[in-house]
C-alpha cells in the first residue's frame, strides 16, 4: 500500500519521543511535524536523521482507512491506548 497524497496523518496524530530535526524533544500527539512540506510530504524521508519510528511505520489498510480522517481517528485511538 502506498501513502495517500496530502494525508500525513502518521506525521500529525501520534506522538514521537525521539528527536526530529527541528523538534529536538520529539513531537507531541496532534502536532504537525515540522518536517512536513506544503504538500504534506516528509522533507527528511530516506535521510539518516529521520527517526526509526517514522521509517518503521508503514501504511496499511487498517491504519489508513479510506480517508485522512479515518487515519487520524485510528492513530489517535492507538495513541490514547498506548499512553503510559
Amino acid at each position: 500500500m502506498n501513502c495517500r497524497p496530502h494525508c500525513a496523518a502518521c506525521c500529525i496524530a501520534p506522538s514521537i519521543s525521539s528527536p526530529i530535526p527541528g523538534m529536538p524533544q520529539g513531537k507531541p500527539a496532534d502536532v504537525r511535524c515540522v518536517q512536513l512540506d506544503a504538500k504534506d510530504a516528509c522533507m527528511i524521508f530516506g535521510a539518516a536523521e529521520r527517526p526509526a519510528v517514522c521509517s518503521g511505520l508503514q501504511p496499511s489498510a487498517e491504519m489508513c482507512g479510506d480517508s485522512r480522517e479515518q487515519a487520524m481517528h485510528w492513530l489517535g485511538h492507538l495513541e490514547k491506548q498506548t499512553q503510559p
